[in-house]
């Protein structure tokens, strides 16, 4: 948020230049920053057609490995938004190529999965199966919205029985239109109980789903569009890409209090239009941050807003952007309390 916190804010241009314009593409993340359940987020379909008419590079990169990229792309095309399955990635994906990259062509797997992800390994040459009895060589395993206990049982057994395991992603949560729901997570550690090795992941914040991304792409400096500290800003940062965060998703502001210097985005905006908007920088002078509308300041060893945060949800945010800024520079310490002002903020 300040040249304390990230050295490269010092290499920005002039401030009123939008955000994208420092980036040669957008990946964005989909569950909780291009849709919610089967509704669009409000600002996804608008920003995401201005993009392409200014000739901006466009990806969708998605941890959920449940649907397939056709499937992906109907649902974008239908909330209003012209993409191909092309400029889709899954983790479905990404999992099976470095499944099938590692395992003879024509080996046996277990799919602890959907359908799309058992068409995905048969694309690569595997052969699903979903028995550990049919004696499979690996288990590939992904997020299944009515997981069969049975499938964990089988999953788990193979696995014992000498199987390579292989995750699609790690994320324990998904946001949806009716709140948080357990993840693809939840289903790896019902395995994970049954077994004294971890499994070889694929997505996001691991760098095979992200790297497929850029080369599909062909960008050199894209931005990372998501709504996760521990997947997507963990894995744009372990891929040295730009990021930006936004609330219309799994995390909130008290997530971003406490992320690791790992975790931590580059940016922050309310959705995916921040990045038609000038950067938020938050600059710092001694104790006190400001950044736009919004003011911090230590008091007692404590980062607090300093002054009214306003009822628009952009002020709230310059606020926010001004406390992570002390607190990530290690200046006070943040409270979560000092946060409630901010009830716009998630």
């Amino acid at each position: 948020m300040s040249d304390d916190v990230n050295p490269r804010m010092a290499q920005q241009d002039p401030v009123g230049q939008p955000l994208i314009d420092h980036y040669d593409a957008a990946l964005f993340d989909l569950d909780g920053v291009i849709y919610l359940g089967p509704h669009p987020v409000p600002a996804a379909p608008p920003t995401v057609e201005k993009l392409l008419a200014h000739g901006v590079k466009v990806g969708f990169v998605t941890n959920n490995a449940a649907r397939s990229t056709t499937v992906v792309a109907d649902v974008l095309r239908g909330m209003g938004m012209d993409v191909t399955r092309n400029d889709i990635v899954s983790s479905g994906e990404a999992i099976t190529d470095l499944a099938a990259s590692r395992l003879p062509r024509g080996a046996r797997v277990l799919i602890a999965g959907t359908e799309a992800l058992a068409d995905e390994a048969r694309a690569r040459g595997l052969e699903p199966v979903w028995t550990a009895d049919e004696n499979p060589v690996a288990v590939i395993q992904g997020y299944h919205p009515q997981m069969p206990w049975s499938l964990l049982v089988e999953a788990g057994l193979a696995v014992q029985h000498g199987a390579a395991w292989y995750g699609a992603n790690p994320d324990m949560t998904r946001p949806t239109d009716r709140g948080i729901v357990p993840g693809v997570g939840v289903q790896l550690a019902a395995v994970g109980a049954t077994v004294d090795v971890e499994p070889v992941i694929a997505g996001k914040p691991h760098r095979p789903l992200l790297d497929a991304t850029v080369a599909r792409l062909g960008c050199t400096h894209p931005v990372f569009v998501g709504d996760r500290l521990d997947t997507d800003m963990l894995g744009a940062n372990r891929a040295s890409m730009g990021s930006m965060f936004v609330f219309s998703g799994a995390h909130g502001k008290h997530d971003l209090l406490d992320a690791d210097p790992q975790s931590r985005p580059e940016h922050i905006a309310k959705d995916v239009s921040g990045l038609l908007d000038p950067p938020r920088e938050a600059v710092i002078d001694g104790d006190r941050a400001a950044c736009r509308n919004g003011r911090a300041a230590v008091v007692d060893g404590l980062v607090q807003v300093d002054g009214p945060a306003g009822s628009e949800l952009d002020a709230q945010i310059d606020c926010l952007a001004a406390v992570l800024a002390l607190v990530w520079s290690g200046r006070g310490t943040g409270s979560h309390d000092g946060l409630a002002v901010l009830d716009l903020v998630h």
